[in-house]
């Protein structure tokens, strides 16, 4: 046991095989086979949305209510290095990606739907799960275009002044405040449009 839960990749694995253990047995106890079509495979993209959007935001109120508020007070100051070096710079890949990942298998989940146009027009009946995408694309582009290169010299992964690095940390602080706040909203459209479209 102790050799599944040694490496993060076999962990995973085995939840998935787990996973599909669990959709065997409620097949067997039903008597309902899964069927592999076009239905089972928005099941399928909706769950890889959910996962990789649980990561995204995850990470995202971690920083905002957590590592943020916390590093400040780490003292003394050099304490704060292994948070700065090596464990930011590994939040901020998994954040980045996720928020492509989740917005790439939203867009792929409402082009199997075919909602897609609809949505994004903000079309009556869409304008939710619409609402909810522009928020999630805003957002994704706030991590990957001022977040992330501002981050990169707060870090020290890029050369920069101090005053440059003043700089980049209001960004970061910002930005990240800026998408805390949207992901309340959007988080909120994206449920909503199953329950209560509008």
């Amino acid at each position: 046991m102790g050799g599944l839960f040694a490496s993060l990749g076999r962990t995973v694995s085995a939840g998935v095989v787990l996973l599909v253990l669990i959709v065997m047995g409620a097949s067997a106890v039903t008597g309902q086979s899964v069927k592999i079509d076009h239905a089972y495979a928005t099941v399928i993209m909706r769950w890889l949305h959910v996962v990789c959007g649980i990561m995204w935001i995850g990470l995202l109120w971690y920083l905002s209510f957590v590592q943020m508020p916390t590093l400040p007070k780490v003292q003394p100051v050099e304490s704060r290095i292994a948070i700065t070096r090596f464990i930011a710079p590994a939040v901020m890949w998994w954040l980045r990606y996720a928020a492509l990942a989740t917005v790439v298998t939203g867009l792929l989940l409402a082009t199997m739907n075919k909602y897609i146009v609809q949505a994004l027009t903000l079309r009556p009946g869409f304008i939710m799960i619409g609402t909810g995408m522009w928020m999630a694309l805003v957002m994704a582009l706030v991590v990957w275009f001022i977040v992330w290169p501002s981050q990169r010299k707060v870090l020290g992964l890029i050369e920069a002044t101090a005053e440059e690095k003043a700089v980049a940390a209001s960004r970061v602080f910002y930005g990240s405040r800026f998408n805390t706040l949207f992901s309340v909203g959007m988080l909120y459209c994206m449920v909503a449009q199953q329950n209560a479209p509008l």
